[in-house]
């Protein structure tokens, strides 16, 4: 009974804002996660966004608006200036979390065929480092093609259907002046 209580105070607590880019509708997390945020997805036709507001590149939020956010499988065709936006409105200190379609994985033969073509993790990874972004992990996750045609304790994380990336907006701190000591001062003024 105290944690109920005490999770429901936690949710009145105002959480760092967040913003969730999905392919589809059907990738938006429902209900929403805890906090402000936004949730969008691509519209059909692929000319903008749709969902929590209706819009198109560059994001109606100001710059370093948001502590995080999750871009879930970018299309190819605008990844550059999507990947700029990101970094815009991310915060400093804020993390981006991004999943793309295995190129690597045996499973690509599910999806190629419906004619997509994500882009590379090399692409992504490289793109969001020029907006200013450090890798944090990367990580591969989901079904392999074939579990047990694997030796024991040699599975190749690589082969994993999805890469997850992880990314850090660092920002340059100023360096203070150095302890400054005023011109001529010589020693004790009183002794």
């Amino acid at each position: 009974m105290e944690n109920r209580h005490l999770l429901d105070q936690l949710q009145g607590v105002p959480a760092q804002p967040w913003l969730w880019l999905a392919p589809c509708s059907a990738w938006r997390p429902q209900p929403a996660p805890a906090g402000r945020g936004l949730r969008l997805q691509r519209t059909p036709e692929g000319a903008g966004w749709e969902g929590d507001v209706y819009c198109a590149l560059p994001l109606p939020l100001p710059s370093e608006a948001v502590n995080a956010i999750v871009l879930q499988h970018p299309a190819t065709m605008e990844l550059e200036p999507l990947l700029a936006e990101c970094a815009r409105v991310l915060m400093p200190g804020g993390r981006l979390w991004l999943t793309l379609l295995n190129r690597h994985s045996l499973y690509r033969g599910h999806w190629q065929w419906r004619g997509m073509r994500p882009p590379t993790a090399l692409r992504c990874r490289s793109g969001l480092q020029r907006e200013g972004l450090r890798i944090r992990t990367t990580r591969h996750v989901g079904p392999l093609w074939n579990d047990a045609a694997a030796p024991a304790g040699k599975v190749l994380p690589a082969l994993r259907a999805v890469c997850v990336l992880e990314f850090e907006k660092r920002t340059v701190a100023f360096i203070g002046p150095e302890k400054a000591q005023p011109v001529g001062w010589r020693g004790p003024v009183a002794t």
